[in-house]
């Protein structure tokens, strides 16, 4: 089957009897062409079935008015949050979005990178994977002078623009609501500290136990990756425990809810056995018995932020080199995964 000719200006403008300019102008709407013979170009388009070729024309101009993301996953209420965001904005600029995800690999990231560098996106928003360790393949883009902004997973030297949640302070609050249930021995599950996220929010685990007074435990840190599988283990290794631990933080709602699961089905009662807080806010945590205490990490809010910050220096209302972090609000919200009636 013989694929159909693509009908271009110069079909309409033969068939009109006009010169291909005038068919270009009137199609842009320039107000040098009359009212009868742009809707004459109009309906000749319809009729004929033309399609601009929008991706030649915005090389000509040495656009493309596409911005990449690349995210860490795609299966995760937080990331689909952020993705939610940054189509608003984007949507509302006329800026198309192609979407990549690393799958955690850096290796996948990198070659994502690649990709969308060839695809000459205008902008680039990017999250990184666990075991990304440079930053190598975003410098074709800063070379180009196409803008990158990275957002919740990012390396924060002061060299580039990030939009991230205080980790630091966070981990802190959901500690200290631990300590303030009388929890005395609390455990920390995380993920890999190389990451900044991760890295800030055990730094904070560890401050609030230093500003009570109490010892911090390398035995009750356990860190895993995030899965299923994870909070199953977190939870076998806690129920080893002697002592036994008294509360939990879990940086990550989905291993909270896995793990709450898991001690429930061996007899342990939440929160007055064991107080567990998670994190992230996802929807799981309005789902699961008991309801589960959460910082909320508004996703939609870091997407938009981070869209509008890049949107805002393509078309050249600010610069990102003068912006290197900006912080979105986060908040503990306490709900009764955490709360203990008094002794």
């Amino acid at each position: 089957m013989r694929e159909a000719k693509e009908v271009t200006i110069y079909d309409i403008a033969k068939k009109l009897n006009i010169s291909p300019a005038t068919v270009s102008r009137g199609l842009a709407g320039h107000p040098g062409i009359s009212k009868k013979t742009k809707k004459k170009i109009i309906d000749t388009v319809e009729e004929m079935g033309y399609r601009s070729n929008h991706f030649a024309r915005n090389l000509r101009q040495k656009q493309t008015h596409t911005i990449g993301v690349m995210v860490h996953e795609l299966n995760s209420n937080f990331i689909t949050s952020v993705l939610a965001g940054i189509e608003k904005v984007t949507t509302e600029a006329g800026y198309d979005l192609i979407i990549a995800h690393s799958s955690e690999s850096a290796k996948k990231e990198a070659a994502n990178a690649r990709n969308l560098f060839q695809k000459r996106v205008d902008g680039l928003i990017a999250s990184l994977s666990f075991d990304t360790t440079d930053l190598d393949h975003f410098q074709p883009f800063l070379n180009k002078d196409v803008p990158v902004v990275f957002f919740d997973r990012v390396e924060q030297d002061g060299n580039r623009t990030v939009v991230v949640i205080d980790n630091a302070k966070c981990g802190y609050m959901a500690t200290e609501h631990l300590l303030s249930q009388e929890c005395k021995r609390i455990a920390h599950v995380t993920s890999s500290l190389n990451r900044n996220v991760y890295a800030q929010r055990y730094k904070g685990y560890r401050d609030a136990l230093y500003d009570k007074g109490l010892p911090f435990d390398e035995k009750l840190l356990l860190v895993g990756d995030l899965s299923e599988q994870a909070g199953i283990d977190a939870a076998n290794q806690i129920m080893k425990m002697k002592p036994r631990p008294d509360g939990i933080f879990c940086t990550n709602d989905f291993v909270a809810a896995v793990c709450m699961r898991t001690l429930k089905e061996k007899g342990i009662r939440i929160p007055e056995d064991i107080a567990v807080v998670g994190f992230n806010n996802d929807a799981i945590g309005h789902l699961i018995e008991p309801t589960l205490t959460t910082i909320n990490y508004p996703g939609i809010d870091m997407g938009e932020i981070a869209a509008r910050n890049l949107i805002n220096h393509l078309k050249g209302i600010s610069n990102l080199q003068q912006t290197n972090t900006v912080i979105v609000r986060s908040e503990l919200i306490i709900r009764n995964s955490s709360v203990r009636k008094k002794k």
